[in-house]
């Protein structure tokens, strides 16, 4: 199977099967995304939801939360990973956000790494989610995810799969492709124990192809 047959096969499956998917990340305006992006850092999406609506509500806007002292940050978010470090990301960027911006959003990769606790990632997931645009948002289960299936080539770094993924993905479709391949990885294809017996798209998968031969290799060399 050749790679575009591979991308085809894969985006053909899950545009059946996926057609409309989205974070699961809960939020109600951009600023309040940026905010659970940078808090699900290593954390769960499942807790950041947790933690996420109280804080929402103390802190409406960039203005608010450029204001607030760690000590009132740190107290709704303390359950989450790294709380300490993040509390100081989040008031620096509202800081930034209200300096820098005018407490608007800016809808630009450069501009968005400006912001403390954002980078390459986190800054894509803005771009796909607020702004539909052509970013690919590379965590660790796209990273996982496209090594396995063969949508990437043993990619060394995330910048080098995001490129790659960019490259033979529809521009139309990437920020829908990067929902697709998180959630593959976050409910089916995970880390230790990959669900290969329910996988809609085995038959595809470069990994899943490669260990059912070499399972028929040691049958036979066990007959022999």
């Amino acid at each position: 199977m050749t790679r575009k047959e591979r991308y085809d096969n894969i985006i053909k499956w899950f545009s059946e099967t996926m057609p409309s998917p989205k974070t699961e990340l809960e939020y109600d305006s951009p600023f309040h995304l940026l905010l659970a992006v940078i808090l699900s850092a290593q954390c769960t999406d499942k807790r950041v939801n947790m933690v996420s609506p109280a804080l929402f509500e103390a802190f409406p806007d960039p203005a608010s939360l450029a204001v607030a002292s760690e000590e009132d940050v740190y107290s709704f978010i303390k359950s989450v990973t790294f709380p300490n470090n993040k509390t100081r990301h989040l008031i620096k960027a509202a800081k930034i956000l209200v300096d820098e911006f005018g407490g608007e959003m800016p809808s630009d990769i450069d501009n968005l790494m400006k912001l403390p606790g954002v980078g390459r990632k986190t800054a894509n997931v803005m771009l796909a989610v607020v702004w539909n645009k052509s970013a690919m948002a590379v965590d660790t289960h796209v990273f996982r995810v496209s090594n396995r299936l063969g949508l990437t080539d043993n990619s060394k770094t995330p910048y080098a799969t995001e490129k790659t993924l960019v490259k033979y993905i529809p521009e139309h479709i990437v920020s829908t492709a990067h929902h697709w391949l998180i959630l593959h990885g976050r409910y089916v294809c995970k880390s230790r124990n990959p669900d290969c017996v329910n996988c809609g798209i085995a038959e595809f998968c470069k990994t899943f192809k490669s260990q059912k031969k070499g399972k028929r290799d040691k049958t036979k060399k066990s007959i022999n």
